[in-house]
Order: C-alpha cells, then sequence, then structure tokens
C-alpha cells in the first residue's frame, strides 16, 4: 500500500518557460535590443548548447564542460559553473546577459505548473498522503513553489545541491523517504528521466514516468498517479505531518 508520494520537479510538477522566452525576459530586464534575425539565432543556438536550465539537454557539449555538466547538480557553484559555460559557448551578443539569463530561470515567473499539478497535490492531501519533491538541482525551488500556491502541499523537499548528492544515487531517495517517516516499499516515486527517477527502484520504491512536455501538451499527465493509488485513504489520517527544515 502506498503511504506517500515523492514528485521530482522539472518536468513533472512544473515546466521551465521557452528558450525564446526565457532569452526575451533576459533581454528585457537588461534592456538590450536584439533583431529579430539576432534574436532567432541567438536563442538556436541557447538550445544547441543547452543552456536553459530545466530545458532541452546539450546537442553539443564542450569537452571542458563535459564534468561539469554530469555533476552540475552536486553544488550551487557547480550548476552556475555549467549552465555559465554551455551560455557562453553558445555565444551571446552581451555579456551582461549571463547573469541575466541565469537569474531569470530561477525566478517563479520563469517556471508554470502542469494543470493538474495542484489537483494532484491537493487530492494526496485529503487522502493524508504525504509528499517529497525530490529534485537534481542547483539552486533552492521554494520560492518558485510558494509563488505558485503549492509551498502547503509539499511535507518535504530534498535538493540534491544541499544534499552533495543526485538522481539516480538511492541515498537521495532514502532521505526522501526517511523524511516522510515511510519505509521505501511503502512510497511511490513520480518522475520525468528514466535513469534519475528510476534510481529509486534500488530502495524498493514503486515508480511511475510522465512525460516532459511543455504544460499546454500533458494537461493529465499526472492523473494516473491516482488511478495508481485507487481510492486508498492512508489510515490514521489524523496523523499530524511535520514540515523538514530546509537544510538536509
Amino acid at each position: 500500500m502506498i503511504k506517500g508520494v515523492m514528485f521530482d520537479f522539472s518536468g513533472t510538477l512544473l515546466r521551465i518557460e521557452s528558450t525564446e522566452e526565457w532569452l526575451a525576459a533576459a533581454l528585457a530586464a537588461t534592456g538590450i535590443p536584439l533583431a529579430d534575425e539576432e534574436f532567432g539565432e541567438t536563442a538556436r543556438r541557447l538550445t544547441e548548447y543547452g543552456a536553459l536550465p530545466g530545458g532541452p539537454a546539450p546537442r553539443q557539449l564542450p569537452a571542458h564542460l563535459e564534468t561539469r555538466w554530469h555533476e552540475r547538480d552536486m553544488s550551487a557553484d557547480q550548476h552556475r559553473a555549467a549552465y555559465g559555460g554551455l551560455a557562453r559557448a553558445a555565444g551571446l551578443p552581451a555579456p551582461e546577459l549571463l547573469q541575466a539569463l541565469y537569474d531569470r530561470h530561477m525566478s517563479p515567473a520563469a517556471w508554470k505548473p502542469y494543470p493538474d499539478t495542484g489537483p494532484t497535490l491537493r487530492e494526496l492531501r485529503r487522502r493524508g498522503l504525504p509528499v517529497a519533491v525530490v529534485s537534481n538541482i542547483g539552486w533552492d525551488l521554494r520560492p518558485v513553489f510558494r509563488a505558485h500556491g503549492l509551498d502547503e502541499l509539499v511535507d518535504a523537499y530534498v535538493l540534491s545541491f544541499e544534499l552533495g548528492r543526485q538522481k539516480p544515487d538511492p541515498e537521495i531517495f532514502r532521505v526522501a523517504c526517511d523524511r516522510l517517516g515511510l519505509a521505501p516499499a511503502d512510497v511511490l516515486m513520480v518522475g520525468d528521466d528514466r535513469l534519475a527517477d528510476g534510481g529509486a527502484r534500488a530502495l524498493g520504491c514503486a515508480v511511475h514516468f510522465v512525460d516532459h512536455l511543455p504544460v499546454d501538451q500533458r494537461p493529465g499527465g499526472l492523473e494516473p498517479v491516482l488511478d495508481l493509488l485507487g481510492t486508498q485513504e492512508l489510515s490514521g489520517r489524523s496523523r499530524s505531518w511535520r514540515r523538514s527544515s530546509p537544510s538536509p
């Protein structure tokens, strides 16, 4: 019987804006004008090099960034270095765009919840099933959840840059289960990455995958989660769940 649920963040509960929207917001913040042709070419190169955190993976990965890329979510510094390196490799029309682009992707305005994220989390809360967000990430996503009215529906955050471990390392899932006060066999992991999120299986967790699609193309991707749980209610729903602290 499933007694709690772990969710991935990017591509599972929320989705980052498009590269074009990301670039346009950074240009507006810096006051840098770009002609349509240069804007399109810059957005294309940023996509090619995978410079948008939460966006498509690099199609071109410079050799000197390979290690940084694979370990990017282990710390805040590594995350910034990896994505900053990719943006520089893509080529920017002005150096001040580098900071503006990185700042923009961490802003709540850059992220949109999937249509069924709120309803799914509220239904899990109604049933008394605690929820953890388990994310490979290099920055604090809690403000994004607060801004979108989702923070009160999450019982624990386990973030790779705070823990120094990244999925698929089983330890990150073990920490999440511990913070929920549940055995791994009683917890469902929901994510979009077969490798990273599939690491929860090593602990004995059930795993369910969703498709990492734009928000308007996935209106009901989380509905099967509730179908998997059926009509079960957590015995002893009056149990008091204590929010985990922000530190690991």
